[in-house]
């Protein structure tokens, strides 16, 4: 005990305390690991991705130090509820929120010693818009009848956005580490560059709200089949697909020879579309209204005369694709464009499209 008052200066009652972290350091090594696996393991179940999940003891000398402040403040160690600190850094600020509320079903929130900084209004408060929960380990998460004191420490967690966390530590450095008074001009516009932030914060969460309502509202069109409101993109596209709305021509072909269908990915075809200069959902179905018979004959032409036992899922639309650009005279280059948004350029594509022109020169096309 001598050694921590000749090196710290401290009187005896915080002596006491700081011999007491001493020997319960492993508790709360074994509080902090259990904190942050049980966050891990939460965020994962309900699909929340975040930046980071992080946790530390505080050290002997940093404890040393905030009981030479405020060691009266105190009048034991477990009075102190910041030794175990645990942060969890989001993407947005309405995951704060959600994760705040996954952790106050986890732990015991001590909610007289916790706080919501985030209510702060002064300018320089955006990097400490944190929201502060104080905690215990309840025993229906984890009890060890050797250690009861892994649930009556208290520990801290703090919830905050990424862009919150990077200006924290970029004014800790800049107005705090150096020592030296920062100017006022300085200041000024470390808080103006504090409110942009603050703005783009708010902004990734409002835009990702926004496209949240646009995909459900795609899926909601889609599956009410209103095609032709919805525009052709990646997301529209793959939503369309779960229908699995070129099925009935997969089976159709593979009928022809009793064939197995191999699944494959149908998004290539994305790339097609605008190639055709497809707008909406509503001309892929106009396509297959339109086409599906024409496509069909096609198949029969290129595999009824052989014994041809797996074709792959995109033959329907592929024929499909096919037989659109015939009826539009497309010709050779028509195909060739095609064959080059589906595979990327090459020689071979020209001649499979020639050959593609011969064979249909033996069909009767149903022109628009």
């Amino acid at each position: 005990m001598n050694d921590s008052v000749e090196k710290y200066g401290l009187d005896l009652h915080c002596t006491m305390i700081l011999e007491e972290y001493r020997e319960m350091w492993s508790v709360f090594q074994k509080i902090k690991d259990l904190v942050i696996s049980t966050l891990k393991k939460s965020l994962a179940e309900n699909g929340i991705f975040v930046t980071a999940v992080e946790g530390r003891v505080k050290t002997e000398e940093s404890l040393a130090g905030k009981l030479e402040l405020k060691g009266q403040k105190y009048k034991m160690l477990s009075d102190i509820t910041d030794i175990v600190g645990t942060r969890v850094i989001t993407f947005y600020t309405d995951d704060v929120d959600k994760i705040a509320a996954l952790a106050e079903k986890l732990f015991d929130v001590d909610w007289d010693n916790s706080v919501d900084k985030r209510k702060m209004h002064e300018l320089d408060s955006f990097g400490y818009m944190s929201l502060h929960y104080i905690c215990r380990i309840p025993k229906s998460l984890f009890y060890d009848e050797h250690h009861p004191e892994i649930n009556e420490y208290r520990f801290e967690i703090q919830l905050r956005t990424t862009l919150q966390h990077m200006w924290a530590n970029m004014y800790h450095d800049t107005g705090y580490k150096s020592g030296v008074e920062v100017p006022k001009e300085h200041l000024r516009n470390l808080n103006r560059l504090a409110g942009m932030l603050e703005l783009a914060d708010d902004e990734f969460s409002r835009i990702r709200t926004a496209i949240n309502d646009y995909r459900r509202q795609v899926k909601e069109l889609v599956a009410n089949g209103s095609f032709q409101e919805v525009s052709l993109n990646g997301d529209t596209f793959k939503n369309y697909l779960n229908l699995k709305p070129f099925d009935k021509l997969n089976r159709r072909i593979a009928a022809i020879n009793q064939a197995e269908i191999h699944e494959t990915s149908l998004m290539p075809f994305l790339s097609v579309f605008r190639y055709m200069e497809f707008k909406t959902l509503g001309d892929i179905e106009a396509m297959i209204h339109e086409g599906s018979e024409d496509a069909f004959q096609l198949a029969v032409h290129q595999i009824g005369g052989t014994d041809l036992d797996i074709i792959a899922s995109n033959v329907a639309v592929l024929n499909l694709c096919i037989v659109y650009l015939l009826k539009r005279d497309a010709g050779v280059v028509g195909l060739t464009g095609l064959f080059d948004a589906l595979n990327g350029k090459s020689d071979y594509n020209r001649v499979r499209s020639q050959r593609i022109m011969e064979t249909a020169s033996h069909l009767p096309l149903h022109k628009e």
